[in-house]
Formats: C-alpha cells, sequence, structure tokens
C-alpha cells in the first residue's frame, strides 16, 4: 500500500483515503508519496495504444492501491472521461513545427482542473460511502477550480460544498459556471476580498475546525490535495506517447499560478517519462519567476489581470518541489517555508538547490499587452483562438525554449469563452459556448455575499451544515 509523509516532517504517515480526506497534514506540510513508482522507457512505450482511461488506470492505480479496488478505479475513470466532450478526451493541436497545445478544456466546465477534479469527486463519495461518514469540502477559486469541484460533487451523497471566490474579480462565465449549478449540498461564498484571501480563510479553517463542532470534517479540493496532482500526471505520458515518447524526450510549458498541474509534470519525469524542459508560465504576479531568475522569494500585493486563474501571490504547491530539492529533509523545509510565509523579508534559497530546479525547470513572466499580442499572434499564425493563460503559455515556450528539436507541448487550460475581456482586447468576436453550455447565461444564479471575515464565513458554514 502506498504511504504518504508531509513535506514538514512532522505529521504521521497516512494511507491514500486518509490523505484524501485530510489536505493539508496537521504540521502544516503537504503529502506526497513516500515512494514514487517508476517504470522502464520499455514498459512506459508500452502503453503507447491505450485510450486515455486504460492510460489514467495505469498512472493512477499505484497511488491508490490498498484503498481503492482496481475495478472500482476502472469504473470510475470510465465514468469520469465520459463525461468529456472530445473522443481524445486530451487532443493535441499543432501550432508550427514541434509545437503543441494540449487541449485539457474538454470537459464539463472547459478547464483542465475537470480532469482532476471529476475523479476526485467521485473517489470521495467511494471512500466515504465505505466509512458511512460526511464531511465539509471548503474550497478558494481564482476562477475554474470551483465550478470543477462542484461539477464533481454535486451528485455526491455525503457532501456538502462552500467555495468562495473573490467578489467581481472572475469572469461571468467562471462565476455563472458555479452559481447556476442546482444542489442542495452546494453553496458560492462571494468574498469582499481578492483570491488570496479567500486562500487564507480556507487554510485557517483546516487549522481550527471547531466551527464544525466535531461532526463533520473539513476536505480540501484545491490543488493541495494529492488526489489532484495524482490525476493531473496522466495527461503528460498521454501526450508524449502521441508524440513520439518515451523514445525521444518531450518539453512542457505550463500556465502557473499554485504550481500543481506544472508539478504533475514533475512527478511524470519522476516516475520515468523523458522531460527535458518545464517552463514556469506566469502572468505579472510572478513570484516564481523572480526566484527561479533572481533567487529572490518576495510576495508582493495581488494584482488583478486578464488571466485571473493565475492571479496568485503565494504558489502553495511550490513546497512539494523544495521537499525534493532541500533532499526531503522536513525540518530544513519547516525552517525555510516559516521564512518564506512571513512575507517580511526577501528569502533566497541555497545556490546549490536552486541549481537542482533549473537544471529542468525554467520561467518567463508575461504581461497583459504579451499575452493579447499572443494570442493575435496564434491566431493569424494557425486561425486558432487560444485563452489568455495558455496564451502565456505559448509565450513562455517560445521565449524560454531550449532545444527546437524536439516537442515543446503547451498546456492549455482553458476555452477562451471563458475570458472574455481577453478575447475582446485581442480584437477577437466572442467564441460561442458549447452546446451543453448554450443557455447558461439564462440559468438563476445562487450566490452569498460576504465579508472577508473568517468568523461570518464560519457562522454561516455551520448554519447550512446543521440546518
Amino acid at each position: 500500500m502506498m504511504k504518504y509523509i508531509s513535506t514538514r516532517g512532522n505529521a504521521p504517515e497516512l494511507s491514500f483515503e486518509e490523505v484524501l480526506l485530510t489536505g493539508l497534514a496537521e504540521d502544516g506540510g503537504l503529502y506526497v508519496p513516500k515512494e514514487v513508482p517508476h517504470y522502464s522507457l520499455e514498459e512506459i512505450a508500452s502503453w503507447r495504444d491505450l485510450p486515455y482511461t486504460e492510460l489514467a488506470h495505469k498512472v493512477i492505480y499505484p497511488f491508490v492501491e490498498g484503498c481503492v479496488e482496481s475495478a472500482d478505479l476502472k469504473k470510475i475513470l470510465d465514468e469520469v472521461y465520459s463525461g468529456f466532450g472530445h473522443k481524445a478526451v486530451a487532443p493535441l493541436q499543432q501550432i508550427d513545427h514541434n509545437e503543441y497545445v494540449l487541449e485539457l478544456f474538454h470537459g464539463p466546465t472547459l478547464a483542465f482542473k475537470d480532469f482532476a477534479l471529476q475523479t476526485l469527486g467521485r473517489l470521495l463519495d467511494y471512500v466515504l460511502e465505505r466509512r458511512h461518514e460526511k464531511v465539509v469540502i471548503m474550497g478558494a477559486t481564482s476562477g475554474d477550480t470551483g465550478s470543477a469541484a462542484i461539477e464533481g460533487t454535486k451528485a455526491c451523497r455525503n457532501v456538502d460544498i462552500f467555495i468562495l471566490h473573490p467578489h467581481e474579480k472572475v469572469s461571468e462565465v467562471q462565476r455563472r459556471q458555479m452559481t447556476t449549478v442546482k444542489g442542495d449540498n452546494i453553496y458560492n461564498i462571494a468574498i469582499k476580498g481578492n483570491f488570496d484571501d479567500a486562500q487564507d480563510m480556507v487554510k485557517k479553517s483546516f487549522g481550527d475546525q471547531s466551527f464544525l463542532r466535531g461532526e463533520r470534517k473539513l476536505v480540501a479540493v484545491n490543488s493541495i490535495n494529492w488526489a489532484r496532482i495524482m490525476s493531473q500526471i496522466v495527461y503528460y505520458f498521454y501526450s508524449a506517447l502521441n508524440l513520439g515518447g518515451p523514445l525521444r524526450p518531450m518539453a512542457y510549458s505550463v500556465p502557473t499560478g499554485n504550481f500543481g498541474d506544472i508539478f504533475a509534470g514533475y512527478m511524470a519525469k519522476k516516475m520515468g517519462l523523458p522531460i527535458e524542459q518545464l517552463v514556469i508560465a506566469t502572468n505579472s504576479n510572478d513570484v516564481l519567476h523572480r526566484l527561479m531568475s533572481k533567487n529572490q522569494y518576495e510576495v508582493r500585493p495581488l494584482l488583478h489581470t486578464i488571466t485571473p486563474s493565475m492571479d496568485i501571490a503565494v504558489s502553495s504547491n511550490f513546497e512539494r518541489l523544495l521537499f525534493d530539492l532541500y533532499d526531503r529533509d522536513g525540518k530544513a523545509l519547516a525552517d525555510l517555508m516559516a521564512r518564506m510565509n512571513a512575507k517580511q523579508d526577501i528569502v533566497s534559497l541555497d545556490e546549490e538547490k536552486l541549481g537542482k530546479a533549473r537544471q529542468l525547470f525554467d520561467s518567463y513572466a508575461c504581461d497583459e499587452a504579451s499575452t493579447v499580442e499572443t494570442m493575435k499572434a496564434v491566431y493569424e499564425e494557425t486561425g486558432y483562438l487560444l485563452d489568455p493563460h495558455t496564451a502565456i503559455g505559448v509565450k513562455a515556450a517560445r521565449e524560454t525554449r531550449r532545444n527546437t528539436s524536439i516537442p515543446m507541448i503547451t498546456l492549455g487550460t482553458a476555452h477562451p469563452v471563458k475570458f472574455e475581456d481577453a478575447v475582446k482586447q485581442a480584437g477577437f468576436d466572442m467564441p460561442e459556448l458549447p452546446h451543453h453550455l448554450t443557455d447558461l447565461m439564462e440559468r438563476e444564479e445562487r450566490l452569498h455575499v460576504l465579508p472577508a471575515d473568517l468568523d461570518v464565513v464560519h457562522e454561516f458554514i455551520a448554519e447550512n451544515t446543521f440546518k
């Protein structure tokens, strides 16, 4: 059975089932596998002809073995991917010689987070049904996580879900995808603040769950939940196998906010997939680019941009990479994270540790003008309209590319219809909503606007959980 350990080294080892229901470790760290499965090039090559669902089973099963039966996982994955709007699930779109976009927006909410959250919701219900338990999901979203989490858990019998988003700081399509889903277990909370305020409330709530009276447990759906990372590893293998891997290496550019999606690429490499380069593509909220390029970690005030899913000042999942860079020394990492989380001084990493990261990772920060110009340029070159987050990925890929003889794959994280401001700034008409969302603008909305006050939010959750 796979065991999981905390990045800060002072919490008990847990099984997958326990990690699924825990989120943050009790020492404030994030859970990672104690040992990572590794495959030979020959074994990976033998997966080349597998359809997406079967490949997902190969990649995910070692992480859940002992907690989820193989046949049950297969059934869950079949259900998840049957709800995607493209038979290939994650198709590749070529935009230049050896340059591709991996389309991850064919799920129910048109964003890459459907891959993880559709699976997470079903795994939660599977485990909770067996344990005869009910839980409260509390999550923060800068746009896409909320709608994907709600879609993934709306049918769960054992879950009440409360999603916090920054009031009037997500796009209308993103908001409506959250607030128009019907269900007595769904609560949308618009916080009068920014995403980091919402995320900070979620983190504090996990530290003190007394507002749930000991009768329920909080579960995380943000990318701190290992089950999300696990599901995202799959499409790195799928895209590589479709482009001649593992016989030749790949490079990936990943629009990056909380570092979860790109960490999944790092995990794919650890599992044996030949990945030569991972590009951290950021917007003007460029904390990771400044760290990678200048070795200066400094949290700055959040800027609101036309790429709201990347408007994040603190990249939570970066801690998982730091854990490996610091040789899985929990105490050393706990000391480093205390300094980084203090947000008072500029923190630098050990140069040798940062050097290890730079062997694989590059970074690039893209401002709004460059984002819009990239959307225009790619459309003129190919007739293909990128969403603004994916445009940042393409720009970063082109600026940092090390080797033009291997495929460079940018993760296409969302459908452009979700980002009206950016599409209009680029001079394009809005694309049509996919057929399952054509009536989105007419659907009734349900949301509650609350101050950025943790006590008020806790009172609201308790009232609606125990009504």
